[in-house]
């Protein structure tokens, strides 16, 4: 097990992984933070700088402002996960930069409609916010919901918001 801390325009991001597959990411905080969340239950993890460099400099730019979408196949430890909650994560990463969906649509994808609670849960234990962007998931009635991460429903909000601005000043 390996992992990278770097800093982003918010503060530092956190990515842990191995060779072939991503185990967890931690959203922009103070740095003692992230290696203090990244790091939990992680036994033996050795710091690697260059861990996933590609996807560091894509989440950067994310954090700059710039439209990132990532790639659905970027390998994501989902292991300890029932088959509905990977069906779940694996929904998730198909809503794209900018967009927004409600947990009930995420259920319904999950192929367990009504089930929008338990969507609510899985996407809490989320081991990869960001690159599994539960953050662009909502309430039906327009509210933002819950967030798991650190900062919570304030940092979701932002993350929106940033992808709003940048969809707009790319003029899409």
């Amino acid at each position: 097990m390996k992992y990278t801390i770097f800093k982003t325009k918010w503060g530092y991001f956190g990515i842990a992984g191995n060779k072939s597959e991503l185990v967890r990411t931690c959203l922009p905080t103070t740095k003692e933070r992230v290696n203090r969340l990244l790091l939990k239950d992680l036994k033996n993890a050795e710091y690697d700088r260059t861990l996933f460099d590609e996807l560091a400099e894509q989440i950067s730019a994310y954090y700059e402002g710039s439209y990132v979408n990532f790639d659905k196949d970027i390998p994501a430890a989902l292991e300890d996960f029932s088959e509905f909650g990977t069906a779940v994560l694996n929904a998730c990463r198909d809503i794209t930069f900018g967009e927004t969906r409600s947990y009930a649509q995420l259920a319904e994808k999950a192929g367990r409609p009504g089930a929008a609670r338990a969507v609510g849960g899985v996407l809490a234990r989320n081991p990869l916010p960001l690159i599994i962007p539960c953050h662009r998931v909502s309430c039906s009635n327009g509210g933002l919901g819950g967030f798991s991460a650190f900062g919570g429903v304030t940092v979701k909000k932002k993350m929106l918001e940033l992808e709003k601005t940048s969809i707009e000043r790319a003029g899409a």
